[in-house]
């Protein structure tokens, strides 16, 4: 049986992928029309501004990026530590922390996995009509033990009424098979 539920995992997450898709695409006519609404304003603003002004600050910021790049270059390359022990303990360190990072990664994904196949199940019991079927065998567990008592009695009372009133069958007589020696002193 757990062969058949690996075999499902991967289709239910596929449904559930779909599912969540679907949801994501009906918010999308919602986004064009609100960006519809706000393109006049921002076609506006954009003619509006100048744009050897938009270059100089375009300008300005770009040397002030170069420069901040610059100074934490040299900061680093200054501050490398030259002592091989020292980075060798640092790069094991570092790379410990990779694996546990990573670890826990895999842990979320398979998470995460697990939830949309979850998902998946629930949007495929839902495309076939399964959900109304479960909440009937879910109305049966929950039912009080005294209603099911009665019942069990009114059907052993049926039973056995019927079983009175219904005459009993006789087997049906069987004929004895037919003489054949007669047939053949009629031939000789």
């Amino acid at each position: 049986m757990a062969i058949i539920d690996e075999l499902r995992t991967p289709l239910y997450f596929a449904a559930g992928t779909a599912d969540l898709a679907v949801q994501q695409a009906k918010k999308v006519p919602g986004l064009i029309e609100q960006l519809a609404a706000e393109a006049p304003a921002r076609i506006e603003a954009v003619r509006k501004t100048d744009p050897k002004a938009v270059q100089e600050k375009v300008a300005s910021q770009a040397k002030e990026a170069q420069a901040t790049v610059q100074s934490k270059f040299a900061d680093v390359v200054g501050g490398l530590d030259t002592d091989l022990k020292k980075l060798g303990e640092t790069a094991q360190d570092l790379a410990l922390r990779g694996v546990g990072v990573a670890a826990e990664y895999a842990v979320k994904a398979r998470e995460k996995y697990e939830e949309v196949a979850a998902h998946g199940e629930e949007a495929v019991k839902a495309w076939r009509g399964e959900v109304a079927e479960e909440i009937v065998e879910i109305a049966v567990v929950v039912e009080p033990e005294e209603t099911k008592a009665e019942e069990t009695k009114a059907t052993h009372t049926e039973a056995s009424d019927a079983s009175e009133k219904a005459p009993a069958k006789k087997p049906a007589a069987r004929k004895a098979p037919a003489k054949k020696t007669a047939v053949t002193a009629e031939k000789e």
